[in-house]
C-alpha cells in the first residue's frame, strides 16, 4: 500500500507556518508515510501579507510572531529562493526537506529574515550542513525544479477544485483526500489520530 502526503504551502505564508507543525507530527508518528513538501511559489515580490490572517492566527493558535517580522509586515514578500531551495532539497536531499523548512520559517516568522539574498540562508545552510548550488537563490526566477513543483500543484488544485494554500492531501493508493488542516491548529498530534483512520477507511 502507498501512503503519501502532500504538503501545499509557501514559505512566507503565515498560515503555512502554523500548519508545519502537523507535518512534523506526522513525520515523527507515522514514518510509513511519505511527505511531498510543495512550494506553491504564491509570494512573488508582489505579494502582501494581510494582517487579518495574522490576527486570525493569533486567535487560533499559540503561534506569535517576532517584532522584527512584524516591523517589516508592510513590505511586500518574495519567497523565490526558497521555494528554489525547497525544490533542491525535494529532490537531492528529500530526508532534510522538513528540517529545512522548519529553520526557514523560523528564520523568516522569528528572527524577520526576509530570506532575499544568499547570506540570508548562510546560517541554514551551515546549520543543516547543505550544499546547494549557489543559482537556487536566484531571486528573478523560479528554478526548473521549482517550476516543475508548481505545475505539478496546478494539476493537482484542478482535481481537489481549490487553489488555497496551504493545504494537506493524503493518498492511499490512488484515492486522494483533502485534509482540514484548520481542525489540528490545536493540538497538531491530532492530525495523526485522523490520518490513521482515513488510511484505515481507504484501505479497505
Amino acid at each position: 500500500m502507498s501512503t503519501e502526503l502532500f504538503f501545499i504551502y509557501d514559505t512566507h505564508c503565515p498560515w503555512s507556518y502554523v500548519t508545519t507543525p502537523l507535518i512534523n507530527a506526522v513525520s515523527r508518528e507515522l514514518p510509513q508515510v511519505n511527505i511531498n513538501l510543495w512550494h506553491n511559489a504564491y509570494y512573488d515580490g508582489e505579494t502582501y501579507i494581510d494582517e487579518n490572517q495574522l490576527r486570525e492566527i493569533k486567535n487560533l493558535t499559540d503561534k506569535t510572531f517576532s517584532s522584527s517580522y512584524l516591523a517589516n509586515i508592510s513590505n511586500s514578500k518574495d519567497a523565490t529562493s526558497c521555494a528554489n531551495l525547497m525544490a533542491w532539497a525535494e529532490n537531492k536531499t528529500p530526508q532534510q526537506s522538513l528540517a529545512l523548512l522548519n529553520a526557514i520559517q523560523k528564520a523568516h516568522f522569528e528572527q524577520g529574515n526576509e530570506l532575499d539574498t544568499a547570506d540570508s540562508f548562510s546560517e541554514i545552510i551551515e546549520e543543516l550542513k547543505l550544499s546547494p548550488p549557489t543559482k537556487v537563490f536566484r531571486q528573478d526566477k523560479l528554478s526548473k525544479d521549482a517550476e516543475a513543483i508548481v505545475h505539478e500543484i496546478l494539476s493537482l488544485q484542478e482535481i481537489i477544485a481549490t487553489q488555497a494554500i496551504p493545504a494537506l492531501l493524503l493518498a492511499v493508493n490512488d484515492e486522494l483526500v483533502l485534509l482540514n488542516h484548520n481542525y489540528y491548529l490545536q493540538q497538531p498530534d491530532a492530525i495523526v489520530d485522523a490520518i490513521k483512520i482515513e488510511i484505515d477507511k481507504l484501505s479497505d
